[in-house]
């Protein structure tokens, strides 16, 4: 298949599945189970209107997100001829066109693969209507503009990176594989200068900014989570906790939960370490490293939360894209690992939610299969990501690097 087949193949694909997903969210048909679009129809819009009376909402405890998250839900006024879901959906497609466009283009450079459009192409839609129910995807759109920015301009990763910490956090681990030396003072400096300024600026625009912060601290174990597998095969044994809605997401509640929720903060601490080893010990950056390290990091934090919300997997399906751009990459068989768990998210999310919520044989089934593939895609990520930068041991050569990489005296050079 030629460059340009290849192309408008993966374009008319691209449209064809996003047209049902648009009819989805705009309820032309419908998906069984809950209604994934009410986010938009009621939360967002009520956010809208608060945000709009001059004011985040401070006494709302579903409001969980950094402050330019405002930009997000007030977006839609862009569109004063749409009504606001539809207003919102619109943006979402155009996001989406963003990112296979900015796939596309970086895919015909020398070294690059078109498989990283097609893992976005196919990944988006697997996970159902919730991709396009959500502002997850709007973000994953900078973190990928980001990324393949940084690939020439460290300062542009860092700035972008910063915007994308202050829409939903997660984007401030693009920082953590950017190469040793003057590409990451760039990165990061940038990334320290744009986060201060944007969040003084939301600060001084609306009171209430950082009000999200102690929502955030109370949050329990969420009946998706890897944690959460305790206690849904607890409850074939007589355990006598409950689920409730709780900070906007369905949670367990009575006894061990506060420990189990300990636990899983302990494990996210445990791989904020393990991240931390591997910058100190990695010598071998690559062009694709910064990828492959924020898909690593990415999964790590995603698998060991206390929450793994469904929209959570369009940020894994974007890294992972951006990973495969690079011919010879490492993360195959992780993002392989992540589209499976995208499209098993969608069985246990809306399609089998209650049965999810009831902790039946085949909702405790869905959430094994599910939780199962991001535990493996996460210990063959960073397991990968090791073995590509890490010597072998102190003061030797590194194990092995990967065809056309840089000389080992020159890793900042190869990652601009």
């Amino acid at each position: 298949m030629t460059g340009a087949t290849g192309t408008r193949l993966s374009l008319a694909v691209w449209g064809l599945t996003r047209a049902v997903l648009l009819l989805g969210v705009l309820k032309v048909f419908t998906v069984p189970g809950p209604d994934v679009t009410s986010d938009v129809s009621a939360i967002y819009h009520g956010w809208y209107e608060v945000l709009r009376s001059g004011t985040y909402p401070v006494d709302d405890v579903t409001w969980q997100y950094p402050p330019a998250a405002a930009l997000a839900v007030l977006s839609p006024a862009v569109l004063p001829f749409l009504d606001y879901p539809s207003a919102f959906y619109v943006l979402v497609l155009l996001c989406d066109a963003l990112v296979l466009g900015l796939l596309l283009h970086a895919g015909r450079r020398p070294e690059r693969s078109g498989a990283g459009a097609w893992v976005w192409v196919a990944g988006v839609p697997l996970l159902g209507p919730t991709a396009y129910a959500r502002y997850d995807l709007m973000v994953t759109a900078v973190a990928v503009a980001a990324l393949l920015a940084g690939v020439r301009h460290p300062r542009v990763l860092g700035a972008l990176a910063a915007f994308g910490a202050l829409l939903k956090v997660w984007p401030v681990l693009l920082l953590v594989g950017t190469a040793r030396g003057r590409t990451s003072r760039s990165a990061w400096v940038a990334a320290a200068a744009t986060a201060v300024a944007l969040a003084a600026l939301c600060a001084a625009a609306l009171p209430g900014a950082f009000a999200f912060l102690s929502f955030q601290q109370d949050r329990g174990t969420e009946i998706e989570s890897l944690g959460a597998l305790v206690f849904h095969v607890a409850r074939q044994f007589g355990w006598q906790g409950g689920v409730e809605l709780r900070y906007g997401s369905m949670e367990f509640t009575g006894p061990f939960v506060p420990l189990v929720s300990t636990l899983a903060m302990g494990l996210t601490a445990l791989a904020f370490g393990w991240l931390l080893v591997w910058r100190l010990r990695a010598r071998t950056f690559t062009v694709r490293t910064p990828a492959d390290a924020a898909f690593t990091a990415v999964l790590l934090f995603t698998t060991t939360s206390r929450v793994i919300s469904p929209q959570y997997m369009l940020w894994l399906v974007g890294l992972a894209a951006v990973c495969l751009l690079f011919r010879g990459s490492r993360m195959v068989l992780p993002g392989a690992l992540v589209l499976v768990a995208t499209g098993v998210t969608l069985l246990e999310f809306p399609l089998g939610f209650a049965h999810v919520a009831a902790s039946d044989a085949l909702g405790v089934g869905l959430l094994l299969v599910r939780n199962g593939l991001l535990v493996a895609a996460t210990l063959t990520a960073g397991r990968r990501l090791w073995r590509e930068t890490v010597p072998v041991r102190a003061g030797t050569g590194p194990r092995a690097r990967s065809a056309g990489g840089p000389e080992p005296r020159q890793p900042s050079r190869a990652a601009r």
